[in-house]
């Protein structure tokens, strides 16, 4: 009978390690309070608190219940070992490698919260896509960006809400922005800020010449009680007719609304709505949104700059290569992470990516400290 002890302690620290940053006790005082909450009659009389409340009612229960899970598990693997090992029956270590390796996916997967370390990395995202140098290459790469979130995000059981996507002048598209709605959306999304590069053999060069072509990704958290004084006088409003979602641009009607702040050139646009008015109101939700947290931006770069800590991670900066000739590759230039398989990139398989990058942040963030 394999002696299966030494994985056991290495799954049963990860278990102990989880629970502190999963915060498991104190979420478990904090699940009782909201307990009380959800329970009120009255509590759906305040509609935005009600979906906050409930909101964290729902990820505080599925963390604990999926921490109960996996510690239960490990205790199960650790008692069947002991009895196995008494027993001296060998037939168990098939049961016992699947076990442990099970949970230590699972550990891999939980393990992935504790990067998460940003005031907002809960929230969902607004994200926005801008064809840069390149040409109408440039726009065709916006595009393929496009889909490629789209892509990543249909992966991870994220909803997509296409704001606004402004058609190329030949092809592809000029810019576009949407919503990623699900937890740990902003979180993921933060490391795709900046400025994407695509090298390849343009399929809009009758030469055949190998072209360079770049875009910017611009991401912000979504927050749901974003309070600003925003004057009128400084908003520019755009109505413009509806377009299908992921490049499918079909002119539906012509109630979509585009909001332009011109002292800081955000945009804001909303189509989902029927009417012009209720898609105001969305965009200039976004819009709040979008100055709040670039407001706080502001104040933590000028923090780390008088701390003489300059930012390493500005949205302006080259983040990303694709390279599809002549080689095959993608690589991200601050993390060092890369994947040959260009293909499966551009189809929405970003995971290494975003996990590298927050990997990347946490260590950067502690040699800070």
């Amino acid at each position: 009978m394999r002696d299966f002890t030494n994985d056991l302690n290495e799954v049963r620290g990860r278990v102990n390690e989880a629970a502190q940053y999963l915060k498991v006790e104190s979420n478990r005082a904090r699940l009782a309070e909201l307990e009380i909450e959800v329970a009120k009659p009255d509590l759906w009389d305040d509609q935005e608190h009600a979906k906050k409340v409930t909101s964290e009612y729902s990820n505080l229960r599925a963390d604990l219940d999926e921490f109960a899970k996996l510690a239960g598990e490990v205790e199960d693997l650790e008692v069947l070992h002991e009895m196995a090992r008494e027993a001296d029956d060998s037939s168990q270590e098939p049961d016992l490698e699947r076990g442990i390796s099970s949970c230590r996916m699972r550990l891999d997967q939980l393990e992935l919260r504790s990067l998460f370390t940003g005031e907002h990395d809960e929230s969902s995202a607004i994200v926005q896509i801008n064809a840069k140098d390149g040409g109408v290459d440039a726009q065709d790469w916006s595009e393929m960006l496009l889909r490629m979130y789209s892509r990543w995000a249909e992966r991870r059981g994220f909803e997509v809400e296409i704001g606004d996507v402004s058609e190329g002048t030949e092809a592809g598209i000029l810019s576009a922005d949407f919503t990623v709605r699900g937890r740990y959306a902003y979180g993921l999304l933060t490391s795709e800020r900046g400025t994407h590069r695509l090298v390849r053999i343009s399929p809009f060069d009758n030469q055949g010449r190998r072209q360079t072509s770049f875009a910017s990704v611009q991401v912000w958290p979504v927050l749901d009680n974003a309070e600003v004084e925003i004057n009128e006088s400084d908003i520019r409003m755009e109505v413009f007719r509806a377009s299908g979602a992921g490049g499918q641009h079909v002119n539906k009607t012509s109630s979509a609304v585009r909001l332009i702040h011109e002292p800081t050139g955000l945009v804001a646009s909303s189509q989902q709505e029927r009417s012009q008015l209720q898609n105001r109101e969305n965009a200039m939700k976004k819009l709040k949104t979008m100055i709040v947290a670039r407001a706080e931006e502001e104040r933590e770069e000028e923090m780390r700059r008088i701390a003489g800590k300059p930012s390493s991670i500005g949205w302006g900066s080259q983040i990303r290569s694709y390279v599809m000739q002549p080689y095959q590759m993608v690589k991200d230039l601050r993390t060092e992470v890369e994947s040959g398989n260009v293909a499966a990139v551009l189809d929405g398989d970003l995971d290494s990516f975003m996990e590298g990058f927050l990997r990347w942040r946490r260590a950067n963030a502690e040699a800070e400290n």
